[in-house]
């Protein structure tokens, strides 16, 4: 299951999914990464160990955690972000091309320096 929520001074979207093992979270973090780097868009960090069982990748304006499904169940970090306005997607709904948007909050450069 996915969810989006718009938040404000961290980045303009948060981003939590999960998978149920440490392979499909590797390969779900390694599918984000390749199709925004081939848009020119590669994350400007990524943390996770080598379990896989948590990993974060910043892209500026949308921080993605993608956990183990057990992991996000014991962190809930939902309930963190309760306040937040939820863009719920479809499972199963195809990665459309992004674009890099005019007038964002927060620039690429002004993020990588932090």
């Amino acid at each position: 299951m996915l969810h989006v929520a718009k938040l404000t001074s961290i980045a303009d979207y948060f981003v939590l999914c999960s998978g149920e093992s440490e392979r499909q979270v590797r390969a779900i973090a390694d599918s984000i990464d390749e199709t925004l780097s081939t848009q020119h868009l590669p994350p400007l960090g990524t943390e996770g160990g080598p379990t896989a069982k948590w990993i974060v990748m910043d892209f500026g304006d949308v921080v993605v955690h993608i956990f183990h499904q057990a992991v996000r169940d014991h962190y809930g970090l939902e309930k963190l972000w309760a306040d937040a306005t939820r863009v719920r997607l479809p499972a199963g709904a195809s990665a459309a091309p992004v674009k890099a948007r005019a007038g964002s909050t927060k620039s690429r450069a002004s993020r990588a320096g932090r």
